[in-house]
């Protein structure tokens, strides 16, 4: 009886079994990277419809800033919950914060730009990805600009 060929057979299981666990661990990290990007960007698409929200809303109502801000932040509350912290939005016309004390009735005039820009902190889930970049998070900003189709209180 031959010993040898059995030897040989059970140390190609075991050599099979460490490339099996390599090459899964590399699979699984591929796999969460991909689910993570595909997170990021739903986020993002969520972030772009919400301000695509108030910038259509500002463009008919431009000096009616607490209902763009409203409008936005009632667009999206889940997964991306616009109301919670790591938020930013903000809304300018032409240049000008919305609600300064420029003389903000001449730029709400039909043909204005308005634009809605809103930030979101993505909190990254993926394994080992925060140690590498040495953050937890990144930034997601999404920025509508739209045209004002209704003048209110237009002064020329």
């Amino acid at each position: 009886m031959k010993r040898a060929p059995m030897k040989k057979i059970n140390s190609q299981r075991g050599q099979s079994l460490v490339e099996l666990s390599i090459s899964l661990v590399l699979l699984l990290v591929l796999l969460s990277g991909a689910v993570e990007f595909g997170m990021a960007f739903f986020q993002f698409v969520q972030l772009q419809d919400a301000a695509q929200e108030g910038a259509l809303f500002g463009s008919m109502n431009p000096s009616d800033c607490a209902g763009i801000l409203a409008r936005v932040i009632g667009s999206s509350n889940s997964p991306v919950d616009l109301n919670g912290v790591g938020v930013t939005i903000s809304t300018t016309i032409d240049g000008n914060a919305c609600g300064t004390t420029a003389p903000y009735n001449t730029l709400d005039c039909e043909g204005n730009g308005l634009k809605v820009d809103v930030t979101y902190q993505h909190q990254i889930f993926m394994p080992f990805l925060p140690q590498i970049l040495g953050n937890s998070s990144f930034p997601l900003h999404a920025s509508v600009t739209d045209t004002i189709l209704s003048p209110v209180d237009c002064i020329p």
